[in-house]
């Protein structure tokens, strides 16, 4: 059983994490436009598909299930345990209806006015449009009827088995005006876990798409390390009293900004270690969770603006340095906030 300040760590780093996917979102759409933003959700949405939805579906039980059914209840189940609002409606074996209500978790807040519906797309062509080709079944595809940033109130769509093989453009496909039946909780597949496990998930969540989305990134931005970081500062920055009023408070001090490093760090399962001295105070993390095994020194660069932003709203007088070492195997990074 977890006590509430762990659970209040997890909750930090989660809505940390949460709003940093959907400020990369927002700077994209804003500095290299509709379609920048919409291939980095392509991208990274195709990647987490590639690597969670077959094991998914074996740890959900959803494999005997004819295929158009388990695909929308996957989506249910998997973005239910996110904390994501989701509805599943099976029409029949062939076709299986999901709809994603307001508010849609990724667009968080007012955010989703500044969205494009070419990014709502790129979404369903990279999981829901290739759940067929995962399958081994190229009958399998998946038909949109409404998009939320066309002002629609949600976006939804089928799953349908055809009676012939789909051609890759026929994967996806609109139907403008058809209307989803109308969702029965009762009827809907239960989540097979709750309460600590269910708290951890939805950390998890956030992370993962954090963990999937930093390489589609900096790859995007090419050499450009200032914008690489700029989402993570901005972020940083605008969530700190935010975050400070769920973890807090803290002095204004290193010591203060220590902590706060700490207990993000915690929260995202890591075990970080913090010591102090007369000058300054470091924190030290071997093997974040929060990126990829493979990932590159850029990737990290680009996360770890995160906490350069929010240092210069704990203190604008402080710095923050970062080092990273081979040590016994593991790589140990390394934070420094000295005056």
């Amino acid at each position: 059983m977890i006590d509430e300040h762990t659970r209040s760590e997890w909750a930090a780093a989660e809505k940390l994490h949460h709003a940093y996917l959907t400020g990369i979102l927002l700077f994209l759409v804003q500095s290299r436009g509709g379609d920048v933003a919409a291939d980095f959700v392509f991208r990274t949405f195709r990647r987490q598909h590639v690597s969670k939805f077959l094991p998914a579906l074996e740890t959900l039980s959803l494999r005997g299930l004819p295929d158009a059914v388990a695909c929308a209840h996957f989506i249910y189940l998997a973005n239910r345990a996110g904390g994501v609002l989701v509805e599943t409606m099976p029409e029949s074996d062939k076709k299986a209806w999901v709809r994603y209500p307001p508010p849609r978790w990724i667009y968080e807040g007012a955010s989703i006015c500044a969205i494009p519906s070419q990014v709502s797309i790129a979404f369903l062509r990279a999981f829901h449009a290739h759940c067929g080709v995962s399958l081994g079944n190229p009958r399998l595809g998946f038909v949109c009827t409404a998009l939320t940033t066309d002002g629609a109130p949600g976006l939804e769509g089928y799953f349908q088995e055809y009676d012939h093989d789909l051609a890759e453009d026929e994967r996806l496909r609109f139907e403008p005006g058809a209307r989803a039946p109308l969702f029965d909780a009762d009827l809907a597949p239960a989540l097979s876990f709750e309460g600590e496990r269910l708290h951890k998930a939805r950390r998890n969540y956030a992370l993962q798409y954090i963990r999937v989305g930093l390489p589609v990134l900096c790859d995007l931005l090419g050499g450009d390390a200032s914008a690489q970081c700029r989402p993570a500062v901005l972020v940083g920055m605008q969530l700190y009293e935010e975050l400070c009023s769920v973890l807090g408070p803290f002095d204004r001090d290193q010591k203060g900004f220590g902590d706060f490093l700490a207990a993000l760090l915690r929260g995202c399962g890591d075990e970080p270690r913090l010591e102090t001295s007369a000058n300054d105070v470091s924190v030290s993390v071997s093997n974040l969770r929060v990126l990829a095994r493979d990932a590159d020194r850029t990737a990290f660069d680009a996360w770890n603006a995160l906490w350069s932003g929010a240092l210069s709203v704990h203190n604008r007088d402080l710095q923050l340095e970062v080092e990273s070492r081979v040590d016994k195997g593991d790589l140990l990074w390394t934070w420094v906030v000295s005056s």
